[in-house]
């Protein structure tokens, strides 16, 4: 099924990812694939869509800093961070406080977590909480921008969210704080020397 990306869509969207389906919906980076990620049924249907590893984690997208807070643990550094560039292109690995999540998501005591710079997913975000945020392409191929694109190559979700093509900078950077030192795991479209000012 596929929806606009307006409230009707949205409200179709949360129903299923209430029951355990899979979406597909737009980001500031790329089309995205998720589900409730406290569901351990609807993440293996994510794996085997991408065709994905199961070694291969993957991440979750929520709504705010105040949400996030109900799954991980903030240091200073951390908190700086995303007040700056939340919602936007960072991800940020953080200790992770939520055991259900831990064992829906096969984690130990970490977690990739964003807040994404895209008016739908936000409203989507807004009311489910959190989504699992990995791109919506088999294992191996091109994230995806374009929307016929993204649905012509992926199959099997339930629910696609058509945000139009994605005007993207690019994917998001990814760090982690270690002994109080910012490092950077990928850089994405936010540089080294933009997060270095914090």
């Amino acid at each position: 099924m596929k929806v606009d990306c307006d409230s009707e869509g949205i409200e179709k969207a949360i129903q299923i990812i209430n029951h355990g389906g899979i979406v597909v919906y737009p980001t500031d980076t790329v089309y995205g694939i998720g589900c409730n990620p406290f569901d351990k049924e609807s993440v293996k249907k994510i794996y085997k869509i991408k065709s994905r590893d199961i070694s291969k984690l993957v991440p979750v997208l929520t709504y705010s800093l105040k949400t996030a807070e109900k799954i991980v643990e903030f240091d200073k550094i951390s908190r700086k961070l995303v007040e700056k560039f939340w919602p936007g292109p960072l991800t940020l690995i953080l200790k992770l406080t939520n055991e259900k999540i831990k064992e829906s998501l096969h984690l130990e005591n970490k977690i990739a977590v964003r807040v994404p710079n895209h008016k739908c997913t936000l409203e989507l975000l807004k009311k489910c909480e959190f989504l699992v945020g990995t791109s919506a392409n088999v294992s191996g191929d091109q994230p995806h921008t374009n929307p016929k694109e993204c649905m012509k190559k992926l199959q099997d979700y339930d629910i696609f969210v058509d945000g139009g093509i994605i005007q993207s900078q690019g994917e998001s950077t990814i760090i982690e704080i270690e002994n109080n030192e910012i490092k950077i795991i990928r850089e994405g479209s936010l540089t080294k020397e933009e997060i270095l000012e914090i």
